[in-house]
């Protein structure tokens, strides 16, 4: 039996979950990673550009195509996962979206903007957690991580971030936009929550981790995120690595962040 612990990040193959697949990978631990993503081919150039960025790591890494707006890829991705492992130990759901900067484009309406975030970072995270727990619950330290995101609701009387102050009239011109995926991660808090109530008895450690502004393709603007602060990715590979190996097993329920805990 292998002692490798089976690690399923969604979203795996770009920003936070590469880095999060990437510190797992050069990690002293013994892992073998399963690289979720809608596209298997981005997957596979991903571990292509993994095995050349570390070349030493002797922790493993595999492809698996995760679609989380088709309960039929989730349904896929379940039985591929069932038949080649069995299990899993972590489950880290980190595939998000935003909306917002296409809805400032005038490329999809309001309503879009808000329905397809919610369907892939509330509904879509909600429906693959749901489909893999049998494959969780298999595992002897079964972990749940839910990736946070910018859903802070008001940072202790600081600055609303990210939108300055707006001056008086309609329409209000914010030229980078959050509020439909801000909305949804906040409500992905609540979702980590009443999984976290409801694993209880079965000795699920669950938590939801904000790694903060990090510069990543999330929206199509990296270069915006950059100028707005942004600090780099692999901060946020970082902190959901010491989740998952135990650093914060004393928080669990909680909104963990590098500091701390959360502040609503």
């Amino acid at each position: 039996m292998s002692l490798r612990k089976i690690v399923t990040v969604t979203g795996g193959n770009g920003g936070i979950g590469y880095e999060t697949v990437k510190a797992l990978l050069t990690s002293q631990k013994p892992y073998h990673i399963l690289m979720g993503s809608r596209s298997l081919e981005k997957a596979k150039f991903a571990i292509e550009t993994l095995k050349e960025e570390c070349p030493q790591a002797t922790n493993t890494v595999e492809a698996i195509q995760i679609d989380l707006t088709s309960d039929e890829s989730i349904e896929a991705a379940f039985k591929q996962v069932d038949d080649t492992h069995g299990h899993i130990d972590v489950l880290v759901n980190n595939a998000g979206a935003t909306f917002d900067i296409d809805y400032t484009a005038g490329k999809v309406s309001l309503r879009e903007c808000f329905n397809k975030a919610y369907d892939v970072n509330v509904t879509g995270t909600n429906v693959l957690s749901y489909t893999f727990m049998p494959l969780l619950l298999k595992s002897s330290d079964p972990r749940l991580l839910f990736v946070a995101g910018l859903s802070a609701i008001n940072q202790a009387g600081k600055q609303y971030f990210p939108t300055p102050p707006q001056p008086a009239g309609w329409p209000k011109k914010i030229g980078f936009e959050t509020i439909g995926y801000r909305c949804s991660k906040t409500a992905l808090n609540m979702l980590m929550l009443d999984w976290n109530h409801k694993l209880k008895a079965d000795g699920v450690k669950v938590w939801a981790v904000g790694p903060g502004m990090l510069a990543t393709n999330l929206g199509g603007v990296p270069e915006l995120a950059k100028a707005m602060g942004a600090q780099p990715a692999s901060l946020g590979g970082e902190i959901l690595k010491a989740v998952i190996e135990g650093e914060r097993d004393h928080q669990v329920g909680k909104i963990v962040v590098r500091s701390g805990i959360m502040d609503w």
